[in-house]
């Protein structure tokens, strides 16, 4: 095992640990332990990417915090002297990226049970194995929380002195251990009330939001300068009393402005007793959180509910054999429960549903609300497709990769069907879905003037469906393969399906310019799908 530097770090302090009577020597090898095996994991940041599964691959996503650090704290410091305006925003930032950085990062390290049948049994005192847990989650805390700061807090050194940034790193120690017991306390009341498996989807679905607020921030950051020049006051009232990065922009107006108000120093109060609090109240309820944590190794309570009927009807709509119709409701099952694989498709199906009210607010920004109404900005849902060939790209792969002699052992009289089947499933599933959501919205903003738009815009995602696994996936069966693999994709594949998005947008606009000619595109699209898929699967 590898001996890792934090551990060599953490060498000079022994004596300490040692006078706590806790075991060092074991303590340190639990965590070596710990730390190997977490270098094997894949930072929820780095999901959906072609990063290569090599080395420690939380120390490589560290840069991706460290730039997001320099985008979302560096340009508030730039701000003046109104500290209460500027840090409040800094630490909603800083909250934001802690908590959903731990519940999708630091899940692993606070909800690890692989050591109770491991370490309980052996001769290991529960204050080593509480002193190893605490420093494991503490190592990651201070990596985590240091790429994030290191450089906003040398720009605050320059920018306002050392004693700002005295204040500043002080801060930081609070609002980390506040925000690492707050994501203790949403686990411990998900576990104390559901089952183990409402708590992995929690941590699942943060995960996807992570992914995707990591790509919308781009476009939230080019809009932060705009503030600049705006006269700031401030109106304390009591609510904010329960916002705390009220309470952590505080003690900068009383030390650094002298603002010894009563409202300031109450909230002042509240940014160094608050976290004190929550963690004496973490430490008293840790015996009761372990506990439930034995929650996670069970999946009995499991209690999802799957409309089967509605999936017995879309089956037989769809799908004109018995051996389609199982391959479908198979492939929905796998579509709506695999975490792995939704943790890969989910977030491309939030960039779809965002992508096209970003470029509808660059177009009001550059003309009224009427106007664009009146204009064809609705084109630009057409930017929602652009996640179809990923989408069916990912098709092909599966955390349970394994499971695919089934496919072989099976006695399939057409082997095409199964694809097919799928590809239905992903349509109803995800597809028409995000499809559904941005057309009620859009009738809403261009009125019903662009129903028929909407349908041939169905049309083509089918289409676009059809085209994407003939050259992707053709002749193979799906879930066949493991994510690890994802890398070998060309590029030039995903970027070439991407373009005939492009392709048939034109088109429509194209076909907007002649008389009629948008009720007989949609029936050329249908036609098309009903021959194209025929031929794409008659035989297997």
């Amino acid at each position: 095992m590898n001996d890792f530097a934090s551990l060599r770090i953490l060498d000079r302090f022994r004596s300490v640990f040692q006078r706590l009577n806790i075991d060092y020597d074991v303590m340190r090898l639990i965590l070596q332990l710990k730390l190997t095996m977490d270098s094997r994991r894949m930072p929820a940041i780095f999901s959906g990417s072609n990063v290569k599964k090599e080395g420690n691959q939380f120390l490589k996503s560290l840069w991706m915090y460290g730039l997001f650090g320099v985008l979302f704290l560096v340009p508030f410091l730039f701000l003046g002297n109104e500290f209460l305006f500027s840090l409040t925003i800094m630490f909603s930032s800083l909250f934001i990226i802690l908590m959903t950085s731990m519940v999708s990062d630091f899940s692993a390290v606070l909800l690890d049970i692989r050591d109770k049948n491991i370490l309980h049994p052996k001769p290991i005192s529960a204050k080593t194995l509480n002193a190893a847990k605490i420093t494991h989650i503490m190592i990651y805390m201070v990596l985590l929380t240091g790429s994030f700061v290191i450089i906003p807090l040398i720009v605050s050194v320059f920018k306002f002195g050392i004693i700002f940034a005295l204040l500043f790193l002080f801060e930081i120690l609070l609002v980390s251990s506040l925000s690492v017991v707050l994501t203790a306390f949403v686990y411990l009341f998900i576990l104390r009330f559901f089952s183990g498996e409402m708590l992995k989807d929690v941590i699942n679905y943060v995960q996807i939001f992570l992914a995707i607020g990591m790509a919308i921030s781009y476009q939230l950051v080019g809009r932060v300068f705009q503030i600049v020049n705006i006269d700031i006051t401030y109106t304390f009232t009591w609510w904010h009393m329960f916002l705390p990065p009220f309470w952590f922009a505080a003690p900068f107006e009383l030390i650094l402005n002298k603002d010894f108000s009563v409202p300031i120093i109450i909230l002042s109060l509240f940014a160094i007793l608050a976290p004190f609090l929550a963690i004496a109240l973490y430490i008293r309820l840790m015996p009761s959180f372990e506990r439930n944590l034995s929650k996670l190794q069970s999946d009995a309570n499991r209690t999802k509910k799957r409309n089967r009927k509605l999936q017995g009807v879309w089956a037989r709509i769809l799908c004109g054999t018995k051996e389609e119709r199982t391959f479908y409701k198979f492939a929905t099952l796998l579509l709506k429960e695999e975490r792995e694989l939704k943790l890969k498709i989910f977030p491309l199906l939030g960039f779809a549903i965002i992508f096209p009210f970003i470029f509808l607010f660059n177009t009001i920004s550059s003309s009224t609300f009427e106007e664009m109404r009146s204009g064809s900005s609705f084109m630009v849902i057409y930017f929602s497709l652009i996640m179809i060939p990923s989408v069916v790209q990912m098709l092909e792969y599966s955390g349970n990769y394994k499971g695919q002699w089934i496919f072989y052992a099976a006695p399939i009289k057409n082997k095409a069907l199964v694809y097919s089947a799928t590809l239905k499933a992903s349509i109803m599933n995800y597809f028409i879905p995000i499809l559904a959501i941005l057309s009620v919205i859009f009738l809403w903003i261009f009125s019903f003037r662009i129903f028929l738009d909407l349908v041939v815009v169905l049309l083509a995602t089918i289409v676009l469906t059809l085209v994407s696994y003939g050259i992707f996936s053709k002749g193979k069966f799906p879930f066949i393969s493991s994510h690890e693999h994802t890398q070998t994709n060309g590029f030039i594949k995903v970027f070439g399906s991407m373009f005939l998005v492009g392709v048939m947008a034109a088109i429509h606009a194209f076909i907007l310019l002649i008389p009629y000619g948008l009720p007989t595109y949609a029936v050329i699209l249908f036609i098309s799908i009903i021959i194209g898929w025929k031929l794409m699967f008659s035989r297997g």
